[in-house]
C-alpha cells in the first residue's frame, strides 16, 4: 500500500518533544516507537480571528475577554463543554487577592468578584489573609459566559487544540478535532492558556517539567463536597474529631487507609463546611500528561474520597447521614509544562517581593507545594516566613515569562509560564493566572492595534492601559 508524507498548506508545528525539529511523520527518529503514515489531505478553516486564546480556564477568559475589550476580535478554544477550568470543573473555588493587608490583585479578577453577584462570597477575615472569596463552581459558570459574550469574543467549548501549525517563525493556525472532523482556526496573534502548554509544545517551545531534584510535579487533589452533617453535633464532639482523626492517621500509617492532608482533614472534622466550601484533602501524584495514568490517578482519587466519607460516617457524631454530594469533573492539576520564556520567574523573586520594569500585576502567595509523592503535606501548613513574601508586599508578575524568542505571536498564561518548580507553586493560584491572562490579552491586542509584535510594545504604555482597566500595578522600576 503506497503511503504519503502528511503535508499542509502549512507546515505543521515541531511536536511535543522539549525542543523544536522533530522528524516529520512517518519518518522514524532515534528511538522512537511504532508510528504510521497519514495521507495527505486538505484542512478546512473552522474560524479565523485576530487573535485565538487555546484554553477556557480563568486565565483564557480573562485573555479573551480583555483582547475583545481593545478591539480584537477574539475565537475561544476550551476541550471542556463549559468554560472555567479547575474554577468550574475541578472545585477548586477559592480566590486570593490580598497581600494580607489590602487588595493587590484587582482588575478582572475584581470585575469578576462582582459580576459573580450571589456566587460569590467574601470571606470573613478579608483582608487580613490572602484567601478573600469562595464562589460557587456552578453558579461562575454562568457568569464567565455572560462574561466572554458581553465582550464580543466567540467561544468554542468541546474542541481540543490537536496541532499546532507553523510557518516561516509564527503560529498561523491551530487544528481542532470536531464531531465533522478535523479544522483549522486561523489567527494573527495565540494565546495558549491550556494549563500544560499544550500548544506553545506542539509548536516546537522548549519547555520544563517537575523538579530538579526528580523531575516530579506537584501533587493533584480531588475536590468533593459531602451533604447531611448536623453541624451542632459535630461542634458538640470535639474529642471524637480529635480520636477519628488520629484513626485516620493510624490506618494510614498501616497502609489500611488512603493519604490526606492532615490539616485540612482535622479541620472538617472539628467544624462543619459551608456548602459552597469544597474539601481540599485528598491527593494522588503522578504526571499529568499521561492519559492513561491520569485516569488512574482519577479513579484512585474517587475511591479514596468515598473512604474518607465512609469512616467518618460510621464513626464521627454528626456525620452519620453525611456523604458525597459532589466532587470535581477532573482533577485539580497544579503543575505540568512550563514553557521556557523570555524571563523566569524563580523562589528569590518571590520570596523577597522582587520588583521588575515589565509588570503586568502582582503576586503574594506563598510557595505552596504540594508534596509531589502523594502524601499530601503541603509547605503552606509549615507556614514558613521564609517561604513567603512578606505581610503587607508582593512580587511583580512580568510580561516575559508569559512571552519567548522564538515564535513572537504566541505567548502563554497560566500555569504553563516560564518559572521554576519553586516559584510555580505561588504563580499558579486562579487569581495570579488571571492576571496574567488579562496583561497578555491586552497586550496581544494593542500589539495588533500598533502593528507590532508583542514583545516590541512599549510596556509603558501596556501598564497606563492596565491601570485604566482596573489592574493594581504600584512600584515598578
Amino acid at each position: 500500500m503506497k503511503t504519503t508524507r502528511r503535508k499542509f498548506i502549512l507546515k505543521a508545528g515541531g511536536g511535543f518533544g522539549a525542543l523544536a525539529g522533530t522528524a516529520p511523520l512517518g519518518a522514524a527518529a532515534e528511538g522512537e516507537g511504532p508510528h504510521i503514515a497519514v495521507p495527505a489531505r486538505r484542512v478546512p478553516v473552522l474560524a479565523e480571528a485576530d487573535i485565538v486564546v487555546c484554553g477556557g480556564g480563568t486565565a483564557g477568559i480573562a485573555a479573551a475577554c480583555c483582547a475583545a475589550r481593545h478591539g480584537a476580535q477574539v475565537i475561544l478554544l476550551e476541550r471542556w463543554p463549559s468554560l472555567g477550568g479547575m474554577a468550574t470543573n475541578a472545585l477548586v473555588n477559592i480566590w486570593h487577592t490580598s497581600d494580607r493587608t489590602k487588595p493587590v490583585i484587582r482588575g478582572f479578577v475584581q470585575e469578576a468578584i462582582e459580576r459573580g453577584g450571589r456566587f460569590v462570597r467574601q470571606m470573613a477575615h478579608y483582608p487580613t489573609r490572602p484567601e478573600t472569596h469562595e464562589f460557587d463552581s456552578t453558579g461562575m459558570r454562568m457568569v464567565f459566559d455572560r462574561m466572554l459574550q458581553d465582550a464580543g469574543a466567540r467561544a468554542f467549548c468541546n474542541l481540543t487544540a490537536v496541532e499546532s501549525v507553523v510557518e516561516d517563525g509564527r503560529m498561523r493556525a491551530v487544528l481542532v478535532d470536531t464531531k465533522t472532523g478535523r479544522k483549522a482556526v486561523l489567527g494573527r496573534m495565540f494565546i495558549d492558556a491550556t494549563g500544560d502548554g499544550d500548544v506553545a509544545a506542539n509548536a516546537g517551545l522548549p519547555f520544563d517539567f517537575g523538579r530538579a531534584a526528580d523531575g516530579l510535579v506537584q501533587g493533584m487533589t480531588m475536590m468533593f463536597r459531602l451533604r447531611g452533617l448536623d453541624p451542632a453535633r459535630i461542634k458538640a464532639h470535639p474529642e471524637d474529631a480529635q480520636h477519628v482523626f488520629e484513626l485516620m492517621k493510624k490506618l494510614r500509617d498501616e497502609g489500611k487507609f488512603p493519604p490526606f492532608l492532615e490539616a485540612a482533614a482535622r479541620s472538617y472534622l472539628a467544624s462543619p463546611r459551608d456548602p459552597i466550601v469544597s474539601y481540599n484533602m485528598c491527593p494522588v501524584a503522578g504526571n499529568p500528561l499521561d492519559e492513561e495514568e491520569l485516569t488512574q490517578l482519577s479513579a484512585r482519587a474517587r475511591e479514596q474520597v468515598y473512604r474518607y466519607a465512609d469512616l467518618w460516617r460510621e464513626m464521627m457524631p454528626g456525620f452519620e447521614s453525611a456523604d458525597v454530594e459532589q466532587m470535581g469533573f477532573a482533577l485539580g492539576i497544579r503543575e505540568s509544562r512550563r514553557i521556557r520564556g523570555i524571563k523566569t520567574l524563580d523562589a528569590p523573586m518571590v520570596v523577597n517581593a522582587v520588583k521588575q520594569p515589565d509588570a503586568i500585576g502582582h503576586g503574594f502567595w506563598m510557595i505552596d507545594i504540594h508534596d509531589p509523592k502523594g502524601s499530601g503535606h503541603t509547605t503552606w501548613v509549615d507556614q514558613k516566613q521564609e517561604m513567603m513574601p512578606p505581610v503587607g508586599e508582593s512580587y511583580h508578575i512580568p510580561l516575559g515569562i508569559c512571552l519567548n524568542d522564538r515564535l513572537p505571536n504566541l505567548a502563554v498564561a497560566g500555569r504553563c509560564i516560564s518559572a521554576t518548580h519553586e516559584a510555580l507553586a505561588s504563580v499558579r493560584l486562579q487569581s495570579h493566572c488571571m492576571v496574567m491572562g488579562q496583561g497578555v490579552g491586552t497586550c496581544a491586542a494593542l500589539a495588533l492595534n500598533a502593528g507590532v509584535e508583542m514583545a516590541k510594545l512599549d510596556v509603558r504604555t501596556l501598564q497606563s492601559q492596565l491601570r485604566k482597566d482596573g489592574v493594581y500595578l504600584e512600584d515598578v522600576p
